[in-house]
């Protein structure tokens, strides 16, 4: 049986390389695999894609039961693909919190608190003794570029530079050129619907009995994006009537002065005022420093609403 690798729904560049490096290992040790997609390929992995002269995973709608399958960058289940509960997960590599996650038999679990699930891969090829390629050692830098916003982010870890200063010699590039314009390839709202923005990198996290709905949107220009608000306003509402979120925020990222501007909507919505420590005016308000959803969005809602 071919096992799938895929990452998490609404894929962004870690999720989409990681699947790829995770099937060349797989393939490298003598196993079955095939990587693929669980969304569209933005931009700015397309940006990547294409410098590497690589196609795109193939698009997967739903797991089968009795599956095999291989996670990376996630493992909630409602991130994951459709029919999950039924597939046969065999192993985990993933740098996120851990939750609502069990399986039926023993697996293959690897998570660390590291910037980026390919900085994870790269420890592993070198553990495995496998080979790097180019094309290998350029995806898992794409990654790390994305996933740490060229080291910006506090989810940056020294294992992270350090792996992109290995990967980049091999891949060929020089890193801070290539990594902003991969960065800057993504970051272009204005042929985006209202839809496209908040749905092209969001994640639902169950925070307690609260279901959270937390897109993000990397940009060069913020003001881009809420010129537009009351259409994304418009947007919003009707995914929390669809969906029932009782929060959703849309976090708007400058990646050039690494600021963020939250538009909150939902019952709850009043938690990014405490979480931040911020007044919302017209639903929003400027989050000074902070970049990662990870590491500093998801948490502080968390505590927020655990603090009710």
């Amino acid at each position: 049986m071919t096992q799938k690798i895929f990452g998490h729904q609404n894929p962004d560049t870690d999720t989409v390389a990681s699947a790829l490096v995770a099937a060349d290992i797989e393939k490298q040790l003598g196993n079955d695999v095939k990587a693929y997609r669980l969304g569209e390929v933005n931009g700015e992995t397309a940006y990547a894609l294409d410098y590497f002269s690589l196609e795109a995973p193939d698009l997967l709608n739903e797991v089968a039961a009795g599956d095999e399958v291989i996670l990376v960058d996630h493992n909630e289940k409602q991130q994951s693909a459709a029919g999950i509960e039924n597939a046969v997960i065999t192993k985990v590599y993933d740098h996120h919190r851990i939750a609502n996650f069990e399986t039926e038999s023993p697996l293959y679990y690897r998570a660390e608190p590291v910037g980026c699930t390919a900085t994870i891969l790269n420890k592993v090829y070198k553990e495995k003794n496998l080979t790097i390629s180019k094309e290998a050692a350029g995806l898992m830098l794409s990654a790390i570029i994305s996933d740490t916003l060229l080291f910006k982010s506090p989810t940056t870890t020294e294992e992270d530079i350090d792996a992109a200063s290995e990967l980049k010699s091999v891949a060929g590039v020089d890193l801070e050129t290539y990594g902003l314009e991969m960065l800057k390839a993504g970051a272009s709202t204005a042929d985006k619907t209202a839809r496209e923005l908040i749905t092209g990198d969001a994640k639902t996290f169950d925070i307690g009995e609260k279901s959270v709905r937390i897109a993000q949107v990397n940009v060069v220009d913020v003001d881009e994006v809420f010129a537009r608000r009351e259409e994304i306003e418009l947007a919003i509402n009707e995914e929390i009537e669809k969906d029932g979120y009782d929060l959703f925020t849309l976090i708007v990222t400058d990646i050039l002065n690494s600021n963020s501007k939250v538009l909150a909507l939902g019952a709850e919505f009043s938690s990014i005022e405490r979480a931040f420590d911020v007044a919302l005016d017209q639903n929003t308000a400027v989050l000074e420093g902070v970049v990662s959803r990870k590491k500093q969005v998801v948490p502080n809602i968390t505590k927020a609403l655990s603090d009710l």
